[in-house]
């Protein structure tokens, strides 16, 4: 088990841009321009954190993130929002940091800076754990979207010991996150499910096989994963989304889900690229704001079942809805 001194190490240890490159990490890929720009994602994400362990205001990191072209700012906030969670942890707080950040300038990327909590996890002690999420009362979507957390924590993992878990495809220690312990590892899955975009480059062939090489009782997460990265993240155009979306099957709705997820945050971050809308038309028939509003629609009433989370409630209402004949057409 890791140690207060142990993350502090890993801390000092931090990947450098060539480090979180394609090559970097030995992927199977050929360099081109959409590779490119996949890799301009994660180098955006330590360009953040190095920000974040740096700055002595939030106005002084809040001021460096805006520079970064506003399709990539999320991901330097995902940085940010790792680097203040392990300063919170190292200094025995409860998210001061974190939690100013996340309440103000970090809110419209409010779904990815919950993964760069996850980030963070992958470097703390499990016993720090309990106090990585910050007070967000009255922050939309909190604590439901908490969940992606657990999801930022997968793709860390995936991509940074491919080995462990994406060749041998371990399985991760259920955790007792939002007191849901055996839900721990599917949350985990979709952050496997986007790493696999990106290792593969978005070569929607790589990546179809990929995901089919997993145990059946994964693929529906992992596939989820997929479609969220593909559709914020971009590598590919529509047609080989076409691709994607009947390489997927019987997964399809999963795929969809994840799409309609990416088109929130997108939508909820004010800045929507134009090959978004290309995404969600390829993968689930929908516009991005038709899917935004899915997202917000199904969860009307509240998202109560027993014996799942919220999170996964709200998931299952948007698999089916873009399967009725209303939403898949």
């Amino acid at each position: 088990m890791a140690t207060a001194l142990g993350s502090l190490r890993n801390l000092l240890m931090t990947p450098s841009l060539a480090q979180v490159s394609f090559e970097g990490r030995g992927f199977p890929i050929t360099p081109t321009d959409a590779t490119r720009r996949l890799e301009a994602i994660p180098q955006s994400v330590i360009c953040g954190f190095e920000w974040g362990i740096d700055a002595r205001s939030l106005w002084e990191v809040q001021s460096r993130v805006e520079l970064v072209e506003p399709e990539l700012r999320g991901f330097a906030y995902e940085g940010v929002t790792m680097a203040f969670t392990i300063r919170d942890s190292m200094a025995g707080g409860r998210g001061r940091l974190a939690g100013d950040l996340l309440r103000g300038p970090g809110r419209p990327h409010i779904f990815l800076t919950y993964i760069g909590i996850g980030f963070a996890m992958a470097r703390l002690p499990r016993p720090l754990w309990k106090r990585v999420v910050p007070d967000l009362t009255g922050v939309p979507y909190h604590p439901t979207m908490s969940w992606l957390a657990v999801d930022g924590f997968g793709f860390d993992r995936a991509y940074f010991d491919t080995q462990k878990w994406v060749q041998e495809q371990k399985r991760p220690t259920p955790y007792p996150w939002d007191g849901w312990p055996d839900y721990f590892p599917r949350a985990f899955d979709q952050g496997v499910g986007r790493a696999l975009w990106f290792i593969h480059g978005g070569q929607v062939a790589d990546v179809a096989a990929a995901v089919e090489r997993f145990a059946v009782d994964r693929r529906a997460d992992l596939w989820s994963g997929v479609g969220l990265a593909a559709t914020f993240a971009g590598g590919c155009g529509p047609a080989d989304l076409a691709v994607l979306r009947r390489d997927a099957g019987a997964y399809a709705p999963d795929l969809a889900q994840g799409a309609v997820f990416a088109a929130k945050a997108r939508a909820f971050s004010g800045h929507v690229p134009e090959r978004t809308e290309g995404a969600m038309g390829a993968l689930a028939d929908l516009s991005v704001t038709a899917a935004s509003e899915l997202a917000d629609d199904v969860a009307v009433g509240g998202l109560h079942a027993d014996g799942l989370p919220q999170y996964e409630v709200w998931r299952a209402k948007v698999r089916e809805s873009v399967t009725a004949p209303s939403g898949l057409r």
